[in-house]
């Protein structure tokens, strides 16, 4: 394991796909206590303060049981995001990045890795929030900015 420093983590990141944003929201909103600070079409955020948590609710046409769609370490500057990502590429976890992508109506500094079980972890910064997503993003129950299966992961080098 490599011997760099991890930068503050501001808080966890959880993301869920949902069938129902409305309901989602309203179970959510009880469960915490505190009311969603974002909400636009197909999307939700929580900004929890106790336990510090970062959580994201997408709408997708599923029905039954919820599905994580991915899982993530929010932090405070691009700096932080490149120093978790190169610690994570000195460990060998081959990162990929995506800088300057707009996201669950925000512009971020991101790196990906996927684990063994194929869930994907995000660290991120958030740059600023923007009124409009990319339709590709977040809309089809995909996860969040179309990152690459675990497959497509493996063959992938984002080194320079």
């Amino acid at each position: 394991m490599s011997d760099q420093t991890m930068p503050k983590v501001l808080k966890a990141h959880v993301s869920l796909t949902v069938s129902n944003l409305e309901a989602s929201i309203d179970f959510y909103r009880k469960m915490l206590g505190i009311e969603a600070f974002k909400v636009k079409p197909a999307y939700a955020k929580f900004d929890v303060e106790n336990p510090p948590l970062n959580l994201s609710l997408l709408e997708a046409g599923r029905k039954g049981k919820g599905t994580l769609s991915h899982l993530g370490l929010q932090v405070e500057s691009t700096d932080d995001v490149l120093a978790v990502r190169n610690r994570w590429d000195a460990d060998g976890l081959q990162p990929r990045d995506e800088m300057r992508t707009s996201c669950c109506y925000a512009v971020q500094d991101k790196a990906w890795v996927c684990d063994p079980d194929g869930n994907e972890w995000e660290v991120f910064a958030v740059l600023e929030d923007i009124e409009s997503a990319d339709a590709s993003c977040c809309s089809d129950g995909s996860i969040c900015c179309a990152v690459a299966s675990a497959e497509d992961l493996v063959n992938i080098d984002t080194r320079p």
